[in-house]
């Protein structure tokens, strides 16, 4: 791994809040649904977790596959931390002045161990597949005639990513809770979002590229 210089060193730091702040927004925050036409519902982390993702292939892109694996580590690591964290907070008893929250309290946070292992499993699987895909592809573009192109090595990445971190999701969280056919449906339906969106924010990506790379590189 190059030496990294203190100013590079500044903007992986503030790349990295951005991404722990994103996962941890997207992994508290998604108990929210909205509706959809036809009756579907779509959880808001859609707006998060495409921010997770093109994340690790900014800084991939910019610093390097390992510099991208630290990231995904560091954020199952956040994830596992906020899950102990969330167990301790809900387990501990309440103060009678405080009673009043307790009820939503224990809905918001109470996250059951199952829903905590689908959210770990399926983030560290899909965020890994994710810096794989993103460099097979630039690699493989590298040796052909689109070396530049960094939206479709997100994009390639983004779908095969998401296609695990969905799967991996509903299945273990979900599977015997609703019916196959409702499963699948939302599954999709979630999977299209987030690459979608993902699509949207790669202008974003490209803001990010340029500010993380270092004058006259």
């Amino acid at each position: 791994m190059p030496q990294l210089s203190e100013s590079a060193l500044k903007k992986i730091l503030i790349a990295l809040a951005v991404y722990i702040t994103s996962l941890v927004a997207a992994n508290t925050l998604a108990i929210k649904l909205m509706p959809l036409p036809f009756g579907l519902h779509l959880s808001v982390g859609v707006f998060m977790f495409p921010v997770v993702f093109l994340m690790t292939d900014v800084v991939g892109e910019v610093y390097g596959k390992r510099i991208a694996k630290y990231f995904v580590l560091s954020g199952i690591i956040s994830t596992l931390l906020f899950i102990l964290y969330n167990i301790v907070s809900v387990t501990v008893p309440w103060s009678a002045d405080a009673a009043w929250a307790e009820n939503a309290y224990g809905i918001i946070f109470g996250v059951s161990l199952r829903f905590a292992i689908a959210s770990v499993v399926a983030y560290a699987v899909g965020e890994y597949q994710d810096v794989l895909a993103f460099f097979f592809a630039k690699k493989r573009m590298d040796e052909g005639s689109v070396p530049n192109a960094f939206w479709l090595r997100s994009l390639i990445s983004n779908i095969w990513s998401q296609a695990f971190d969905t799967i991996l999701f509903m299945g273990i969280a979900l599977y015997g809770v609703y019916p196959i056919g409702t499963l699948i449906s939302a599954a999709v339906t979630w999977w299209i979002m987030k690459i979608v969106l993902g699509l949207l924010y790669t202008p974003l990506a490209y803001v990010g590229i340029r500010l993380l790379k270092e004058k006259g590189a």
